[in-house]
């Protein structure tokens, strides 16, 4: 079987564990508009699709769907496609009766029952198996189901919510979703954009996810400051909120600004581009001087952080005098002290020095 994990029914949340609202879909015009979808839509006895990337919130926003929908006295029945393996994704969908099946030693509800009257939410619908996909389309045609080993329909009563990150259309055209499914699941659909495309929603959900975090974990961290949230503001995401989530709480449990910092530093060596000289020649020892310096500042602050910040320590370590990792950390662009990053401007390596310190 499962894990219980996999097959665990999630429970309806309340509206003090959802976020709030205006942390949610904050101030963003394209959250806004996810949210006037919803209330248009909630109230609705049809389908509704939720496309985002993976981290966008996807199952937090059914859970909303669902506390405003003449069902949210009703329960939460979530459907894990991925984590379900597909031997037993059809029994804990549909059900069995005792005896259908080796180890069938009593008779056992679906998660299609276990939803009447509330919300079944199946998420990343586009991993379920294709015979699985024909079945689950038959019950969204009609409304009705068998269990496996029994000879008696059934009739599931419950508001349909699907999620994937998956490009449907994509996946029809190569044969892995079927068509009349989508057609039948896409009654209503919402597109969840990323992070990156909300990021005046961004200080919102920071100050939010810090004040969970210091409940979750006893801690005081404090506000984080306006540099650096100009900082993860400027940030990609790639794993969106969920990242944003991970981010804070390692903030939370550190007390430090720093690895907000860390992390912006630690991308690839940048490309150097060069320019000829006008007798033709290429500046090898200038290029050479930049990517030393380049390396100097990442090194450096790892040190610093390793070493909290402590600047005499740090120096003794590197073997230089104090003065010289005065100068080099202000050359680098590197915070004057722990948790003061200068995110105004990339830092800067001259191509020549010949005041450095000794």
């Amino acid at each position: 079987m499962a894990s219980s994990a996999a097959l665990k029914v999630a429970p309806s949340l309340n509206s003090a564990e959802l976020p709030p609202e205006h942390i949610y879909f904050g101030p963003s015009e394209m959250m806004q508009a996810v949210r006037q979808k919803i209330e248009r839509a909630a109230g609705l006895n049809v389908p509704i699709l939720i496309l985002g990337e993976s981290g966008t919130g996807k199952e937090v926003l059914a859970h909303f769907i669902h506390s405003r929908s003449p069902w949210r006295n009703g329960p939460f029945v979530k459907v894990n496609c991925p984590a379900i393996p597909g031997t037993l994704i059809e029994s804990e969908l549909f059900g069995y009766e005792e005896g259908a099946f080796t180890g069938a030693v009593a008779a056992k509800p679906g998660r299609m029952e276990q939803a009447n009257g509330g919300t079944l939410f199946m998420d990343e619908i586009a991993e379920l198996d294709a015979s699985l996909q024909a079945k689950l389309l038959h019950v969204l045609q009609d409304g009705h189901f068998m269990r496996i080993g029994d000879h008696e329909e059934r009739r599931m009563d419950a508001r349909v919510i699907c999620a994937t990150n998956r490009q449907l259309h994509r996946e029809i055209e190569t044969g892995g979703f079927r068509a009349d499914l989508f057609y039948r699941i896409n009654v209503i659909t919402i597109t969840l954009p990323a992070l990156r495309d909300r990021r005046e929603d961004i200080p919102y959900l920071v100050e939010y996810l810090r004040e969970q975090f210091n409940r979750r974990f006893q801690r005081d961290a404090a506000p984080l400051s306006k540099e650096t949230l100009h900082l993860l503001q400027r940030r990609d995401w790639p794993g969106n909120v969920r990242e944003l989530e991970n981010c804070m709480a390692r903030y939370v449990v550190l007390g430090s600004e720093d690895s907000f910092y860390a992390e912006r530093t630690e991308r690839p060596v940048p490309h150097f581009t060069y320019e000829l000289t006008p007798d033709g020649n290429i500046p090898l020892k200038r290029i050479a001087q930049q990517v030393t310096r380049r390396m100097e500042h990442d090194v450096i602050l790892k040190v610093l952080q390793a070493n909290h910040w402590n600047r005499r320590k740090t120096a003794a370590i590197l073997k230089i005098s104090y003065r010289a990792l005065l100068y080099k950390v202000r050359q680098a662009g590197l915070p004057a002290k722990r948790g003061q990053p200068k995110v105004g401007a990339e830092a800067k390596f001259p191509a020549d020095s010949s005041a450095e310190a000794d």
